[in-house]
């Protein structure tokens, strides 16, 4: 299977698709894999290996909708709670509109809110809890739960109801529920801890044929809710196992499996996870893509929790496959056409070698 892989990756190394990627697989309570390919900065040839730190811009929303699930077994808050009883500023329609907004809206981006409103006040730097004020300005698309519309400062006003809920910010909630103790020591939630990593790849971006690096940015740090996480594949194999119901000591799986329970379903059109083979469905749980698959072969349906990520050109997937108990991570410091299937792809690969013979695999 490493073999297999590091070929894939090489393939799309020389054909110019990526300039490095960090790859983790994990198959039941064993990390198979956590290496790295290619370059963590293309002028100087410094190579990405399992430890190299990228940053997991919207995969981070995968992090909040589980610690929201840890809360919620805690007795914290609850997933039904209105925004406004921990946030009584917060204003978005007339009145009787606001005090229906739940977390779960926030969550599943059904809050009503227009497509990606304020983004920009997030890419600035402003404070989440000054966003927060700003939606009385908005006009409501439809009333909370109906409408599914993708957001980043509706859903970063989560860690704001962390807040207000636990009297502990998101990074403290994030390190001590399961940065620590799952031993997840390359992952951090602000610009100065990246850069302090060293092992960290660098962003890029086509120029002809060639790869410009591009600086460094500190945008999204002030919503880690929504996109400020930073990880190594290596840690991204140490939560994909815990996802899977690996560490019942620090969450078990009932209460894991809260944040993947499908809220809206997802009626786009055109987007690459639909056209992988066998697609089905698509909803949008809490900070995750609940999508359905089924072989026609075998008439089997199979379920996939996925979430894309992208930010400052770095492009990022994370599938889990519960059926299977397996899951695959692919960190990217480049945008490419690659992330489109990526996860189907490498799925492929891993199937494959499990579904050999014991004599077809002595003869590799």
């Amino acid at each position: 299977m490493e073999r297999a892989i590091s070929e894939y990756f090489d393939h799309a190394l020389k054909s110019g698709e990526i300039v490095g990627a960090g790859v983790s697989i994990v198959k039941g309570d064993s990390i198979l894999l956590a290496e790295g390919y290619g370059a963590r900065n293309s002028k100087e040839g410094t190579q990405i290996d399992g430890k190299t730190v990228f940053r997991l811009g919207s995969l981070s929303k995968g992090f909040t909708g589980i610690l929201a699930a840890k809360l919620v077994e805690e007795g914290a808050l609850g997933f039904m709670d209105k925004v406004t009883d921990y946030l009584p500023q917060f204003v978005f329609g007339d009145s009787i509109n606001t005090k229906k907004i739940k977390i779960a809206h926030l969550l599943s981006h059904t809050s009503g809110t227009p497509y990606h409103s304020y983004t920009n006040l997030v890419e600035a730097g402003i404070p989440m809890n000054k966003i927060a004020e700003q939606f009385k300005a908005v006009e409501p698309l439809s009333e909370p739960g109906i409408q599914y519309s993708y957001q980043n400062a509706m859903f970063a006003l989560s860690q704001e109801i962390i807040f207000k809920a636990t009297g502990k910010d998101i990074n403290f909630l994030l390190k001590d529920r399961f940065f620590k103790p799952l031993g997840m020591s390359g992952t951090s939630m602000n610009h100065e801890s990246f850069l302090e990593k060293g092992n960290i790849a660098e962003p890029h971006t086509k120029r002809g044929r060639s790869w410009r690096v591009l600086p460094l940015k500190n945008n999204y740090y002030n919503a880690v809710a929504a996109g400020g996480i930073d990880a190594s594949s290596l840690d991204m194999g140490k939560w994909m196992r815990f996802l899977l119901g690996h560490n019942p000591a620090i969450m078990k799986s009932n209460a894991l499996n809260r944040a993947f329970e499908p809220f809206i379903e997802l009626n786009e059109n055109n987007k690459y996870y639909q056209r992988w083979k066998g697609h089905v469905k698509s909803a949008y749980a809490f900070g995750w893509r609940i999508h359905t698959i089924k072989d026609k072969e075998k008439e089997k349906e199979e379920t996939i929790w996925h979430h894309g990520g992208s930010v400052n050109s770095y492009r990022n997937e994370i599938a889990l496959f519960p059926d299977s108990d397996l899951g695959i991570c692919v960190l990217m410091n480049n945008h490419s056409s690659l992330a489109k299937n990526v996860i189907p792809d490498l799925r492929a690969i891993v199937k494959h070698i499990y579904e050999l013979s014991p004599d077809a695999l002595a003869s590799l």
